[in-house]
């Protein structure tokens, strides 16, 4: 003890110092650093899952935006098979109908012929009978006789032979 007072020290009072230190330390690591290094841990923890689900989410976004280009890509083949079958059924409707209006000319082309066919043989049966007509006006009138069926017998052979005979 006597080296502590040739250094000027006082035992007691370096012993009352410790203890006092040793409570105080007690003190701050109960109520201090304890709660201080749960409270670290805690949050440590908080910020490895935060960390964890957002690599998760990043990994769930990726397979998302893969689904996502799929579903598209198989959209635009469906789109595409969809348009090209429209096309494919509008040409097919529109030589349908091509086809079917070649057929319908084409009729009414027959009937007007037909029609036509019937008109001329009107025309030139009433064309006959005019000039059957108007040969017999016109042998009344040089002959001056009026012609029955007989007579017009006898002139036509009379025509036959003298026709035949040059």
């Amino acid at each position: 003890m006597e080296l502590f007072g040739a250094l000027g020290l006082n035992v007691k009072i370096l012993i009352a110092q410790f203890l006092n230190f040793a409570i105080l330390l007690f003190i701050l690591y109960k109520f201090g650093y304890k709660p201080m290094f749960a409270l670290l841990e805690d949050r440590r923890k908080k910020i490895e899952k935060g960390i964890s689900d957002a690599e998760k989410s990043s990994e769930k976004l990726k397979e998302i935006e893969e689904k996502e280009k799929k579903v598209l890509a198989a959209a635009k083949k469906e789109a595409a098979a969809i348009i090209e079958k429209a096309k494919e059924q509008a040409e097919k409707r529109q030589t349908e109908i091509i086809k079917r209006a070649k057929e319908e000319v084409g009729e009414i082309i027959n009937q007007e012929k037909a029609k036509i066919r019937l008109e001329k043989a009107k025309t030139l049966k009433e064309i006959k009978k005019e000039v059957v007509d108007l040969v017999a006006i016109s042998l009344e009138k040089i002959t001056g006789e009026k012609m029955d069926n007989k007579k017009d017998e006898e002139l036509i052979k009379k025509i036959i032979n003298s026709g035949s005979g040059k």
